[in-house]
């Protein structure tokens, strides 16, 4: 046998949806010398039938997108990187995502289930038998939730023995991000505060759900039970008009907001979360800088901060977070596998210049 037969055969990946983050993903695939692309699904009708390396900024690849659940069922793939947009509803994407699995595809979910038994046994049964039948495994990760709020907080936890509190901070400027949708539709920017205020019954019970996952993440990995999960918000309103990359935030419109979700055990907060939004942050000096914080408070305590260059591109983390779990969530056992299921797997180191992913 020659040593090209000896290698292994690429993993065949499909890409589900294909927005800023699901194009980075797409990207990643294309170079990597290891997988191998098999579909591409997308929910604009503007591109389907487009080719795969179109959409991804490469090369034409032959295979073309589509919008049809049925195609990539089909297909003969190892995996599906599922990226649509985050809905904070963990049902929402259930009937998809138990498909995909039953049809013998592994699923690394980037809009949630880092913990789905955070959201109770239901989902957690309907998840287990769609991976029994197709003998597949879930696996969810992402940066912020995924990595930042979540696993980055369980790792420095290993250095301190008497922990009596975690809190994990990520502040976001958004002045460069072009998204409108996500800008101005999720998060609420430029909206008038009696609209704001109106839709956050909603938008409360949507970044609980996505949030509680994490904390219940924490709390596994820590070995303790929550009794609640108590969530607080606070808004500012724009001082003058601000001319962003996704859009005008007009003056008198919210243009920041700042999220505190806390783990409460034993009658007091052992696990918080802070998450920050800014339109523009550098004209919006309140609640800190952009940037990261995790403050583990035990014997000893310890403390990680850095500025928001310290990821200097974080969507692209996120998709090297998916891309680099592939091989190991393909070969895991069946079922749900979190964070606390599966083996530390790094980035590749390119010794060759010229080579890709």
């Amino acid at each position: 046998m020659s040593s090209a037969d000896a290698r292994p055969r690429p993993l065949r990946v499909v890409q589900w949806a294909t927005g800023a983050l699901g194009c980075r993903v797409l990207r990643g695939v294309l170079d990597h010398h290891r997988l191998e692309l098999a579909g591409v699904w997308v929910h604009s009708p503007a591109k389907e039938g487009v080719d795969a390396g179109v959409l991804a900024g490469r090369e034409a690849t032959g295979i073309t997108a589509t919008r049809e659940l049925a195609d990539i069922l089909d297909l003969d793939a190892d995996c599906v990187v599922y990226a649509p947009g985050p809905t904070g509803d963990p049902y929402a994407d259930l009937d998809t995502v138990c498909a995909l699995l039953s049809s013998g595809k592994n699923v690394i979910s980037m809009n949630g289930l880092v913990y789905p038994a955070a959201h109770g046994p239901f989902l957690v049964n309907e998840l287990e038998q769609a991976c029994k039948r197709g003998r597949t495994s879930l696996h969810g990760c992402g940066i912020n939730r995924g990595f930042m709020a979540d696993v980055l907080p369980l790792m420095l936890s290993r250095m301190s023995c008497g922990i009596s509190h975690v809190y994990a901070r990520e502040c976001n400027d958004l002045a460069r991000h072009p998204s409108w949708p996500m800008v101005h539709h999720m998060i609420g920017f430029g909206r008038d505060e009696e609209s704001y205020l109106r839709a956050l019954r909603p938008a409360r019970t949507a970044m609980r759900s996505l949030y509680s996952e994490s904390l219940h993440l924490m709390a596994a990995g820590l070995h303790i039970d929550l009794d609640e999960i108590d969530v607080d918000v606070d808004h500012r309103l724009a001082g003058a008009d601000l001319r962003v990359a996704s859009g005008l935030i007009p003056r008198g419109t919210v243009a920041a907001a700042r999220w505190t979700f806390n783990g409460i055990a034993a009658g007091r907060p052992v696990l918080t979360i802070e998450a920050i939004h800014k339109a523009d942050a550098a004209r919006q000096p309140l609640w800190g800088p952009p940037g990261y914080a995790v403050r583990v408070h035990g014997l000893p305590s310890v403390t990680l901060t850095t500025g928001d260059d310290w990821i200097t591109d974080p969507l692209s983390a996120a998709a090297c977070h998916a891309l680099n779990a592939i091989p190991v969530v393909c070969a895991a056992p069946p079922g749900i596998r979190t964070f606390l299921d599966l083996p530390h797997v790094g980035g590749r180191m390119r010794l060759d210049p010229s080579g890709g992913f």
